[in-house]
């Protein structure tokens, strides 16, 4: 079972760029967490069961509370961990802004760049599902392109951080000044990613010294305080706890959700992935929260963005 007083589960593994961002997040908080590793490649039997069939990585467990993508993963912990704010300006709205860049086209080219870079060495296994995933169906192709621009990729790579090593010029610890910020793990894990998967990384990077020098401060951070837990131990968790996530939907919403509804949740841009079904639990301009069950892990809820995702009524 969990940690006496910790009530963090974190569904991840080492390698996972995004997984990343969210252990820096919990190092700037500070946090208490457990860690449950689950596999890079789907199937995902102790995972979907928690989901209903999201895959991606990583996933955030409460109790019976489940929260998918770094979105949401980041506000509960903003909301639900005491210690330093991950948001310690009044420019949060902006800092989400800036985190559809982050996460949309930044993190693509550096997919791209890295999966482009391996070229015919990349397992066919992992080709096939990263490619999909990232690329589309036509992800073959996309991976050659891939590789026959890799200059370009590079070229494109470059001008931001540039921005970024410009911007930490004058000395500053953090992005936003004295101190840490979502906004610094937002870009952390592209930089930990390309430094980290493309040969050509290091190199690059080495061009930028206030980036680099920015790049050690954050990983001195650390991750928090780290236990492991196993797979079913997380959802032997959830099978004995109820949901505790509000319940309702804020007025005016362009879609007509109401409580209760039925629908089904899947990311906006088609990597092959299932569509997750539940009803309608909660919904504003930021999240949708859907009521759904498993014999594994009795009711659950589960929380998704509502940017970067489609909710269709069932």
């Amino acid at each position: 079972m969990a940690e006496a007083g910790t009530d963090i589960i974190l569904h991840n593994y080492p390698q996972s760029p995004v997984a990343e961002k969210v252990r820096v997040a919990l190092g700037i908080k500070a946090a208490s967490w457990c860690n449950v590793d689950i596999p890079r490649l789907p199937p995902k039997p102790m995972l979907v069961p928690l989901t209903g069939g999201y895959r991606r990585t990583p996933v955030l467990q409460i109790g019976a509370d489940i929260y998918c993508d770094s979105q949401c993963i980041i506000r509960k912990l903003e909301s639900h961990v005491s210690g330093p704010s991950l948001t310690p300006t009044a420019e949060a709205g902006l800092m989400w802004c800036l985190s559809r860049w982050t996460d949309g086209p930044l993190f693509d080219l550096a997919v791209k760049l890295v999966l482009g870079s391996a070229g015919d060495n990349l397992p066919q296994d992992f080709a096939e599902d990263r490619g999909r995933l990232y690329l589309g169906e036509d992800w073959a192709a996309g991976l050659k392109q891939a590789n026959v621009q890799l200059p370009h990729l590079v070229a494109q790579m470059r001008a931001p951080l540039s921005w970024l090593n410009e911007t930490l010029g004058d000395g500053r610890p953090y992005l936003l000044g004295a101190a840490p910020s979502a906004v610094d793990a937002q870009i952390y894990y592209v930089v930990w990613f390309v430094r980290g998967r493309w040969a050509g990384g290091p190199a690059m990077l080495s061009e930028f010294t206030h980036l680099v020098r920015w790049e050690k401060t954050i990983e001195d951070l650390g991750h928090g305080s780290q236990t492991d837990l196993s797979a079913e131990a997380a959802l032997e968790i959830a099978l004995a706890t109820e949901p505790a996530e509000k319940t309702g939907v804020l007025p005016n919403d362009p879609q007509g959700l109401e409580l209760g509804a039925a629908v089904t949740v899947k990311p906006d841009v088609d990597g092959g992935e299932q569509p997750v079904d539940g009803t309608v639990r909660y919904a504003d301009a930021e999240t949708i929260c859907i009521d759904r069950s498993d014999p594994q892990t009795g009711a659950v809820s589960v929380s998704f963005p509502r940017a970067g995702y489609r909710i269709e009524l069932a």
